[in-house]
């Protein structure tokens, strides 16, 4: 019993850690997952590209899905991801999606769950392993559904869905930051501006939005703030991703490609992609 699945990074519009609204937007870039349930009585996890990698959080949810919608079969997944650990870009929502999805897949029961209730199953394991503050339900839900999502994450109410047809350029540090590290008392201290942008975000102001959460967030967070400075007179948007350390700028594709190269001189690793609407996708 096999099954496998993608689901793709996403770029932040709002950080739900101020006030637990968050939104976030699918890129063009993948987290595959591939389950095989062998009957075996636990289920174990590799990484492809980590081999010492936590992998507690795609474990538990074969264990979850098996639960409920199988007979508590083991087995083993492993994920290969173009998308950097740690790095602000949705990674674990990327592989919870990727993983339930090809879970559901293996044992052939992909039609008894809808995709947002799937993406709330991934979510509940994220909690219950503890790799998040927020539940997250904004970065999978833009991750599971596509384009770009704003929700609630108190209630995992998904408040809107839009399909933008945008050009992306990532920036990531070398460095790392785990989301479940931040340090969320000084995030809610800038609980005004959060407000802000969610009440841009509703509005369909999502470029907008995003620059702003950007400022506040590299605040809080403790993040220079001069890779966005730098290119806002020349993008439609940009904001630090997550709890950092990358940064996502949207706009004019020609305009970006020259922002590849100051980007690029930094330390770290740069690169153009899109926005991505069909969401998390059996394969």
């Amino acid at each position: 019993m096999e099954g496998q699945a993608r689901a793709p990074a996403a770029g932040t519009v709002l950080n739900a850690l101020a006030n637990r609204t968050g939104s976030a937007f699918a890129i063009d870039e993948y987290t595959t997952a591939t389950v095989e349930l062998d009957g075996s009585e636990a289920v174990t996890g590799t990484v492809a590209e980590d081999p010492d990698a936590d992998t507690r959080l795609v474990e538990a949810c074969v264990e979850r899905v098996v639960e409920f919608y199988g007979n508590n079969q083991g087995g083993t997944v492993h994920t290969e991801s173009e998308v950097p650990m740690a790095s602000g870009l949705k990674s674990s929502s990327a592989a919870a999606n990727a993983t339930v999805m090809a879970t559901l897949d293996a044992l052939g029961v992909t039609d008894e769950l809808s995709r947002e209730d799937a993406c709330r199953l991934g979510v509940d394991v994220a909690r219950d392993v503890g790799v998040t503050v927020t539940g997250a339900f904004d970065d999978a839900s833009a991750s599971m559904l596509g384009g770009v999502t704003v929700t609630d994450n108190t209630t995992d109410e998904l408040l809107a869905r839009e399909e933008p047809d945008w050009d992306v350029l990532v920036y990531t540090p070398p460095e790392r930051a785990y989301s479940a590290d931040a340090d969320v008392a000084r995030c809610q201290n800038i609980r005004p501006m959060a407000d802000l942008v969610a009440e841009l975000a509703l509005d369909g102001e999502f470029t907008r939005a995003m620059t702003v959460n950007g400022l506040a967030f590299c605040a809080a967070l403790g993040f220079s703030p001069d890779p966005m400075v730098e290119v806002m007179d020349d993008v439609a948007g940009v904001s630090l991703s997550g709890t950092g350390p990358s940064f996502t700028a949207v706009g004019d594709r020609d305009a970006l490609e020259q922002i590849h190269e100051r980007w690029g001189a930094r330390d770290g690793k740069t690169w153009l992609t899109t926005t991505q609407t069909e969401g998390t996708q059996v394969l």
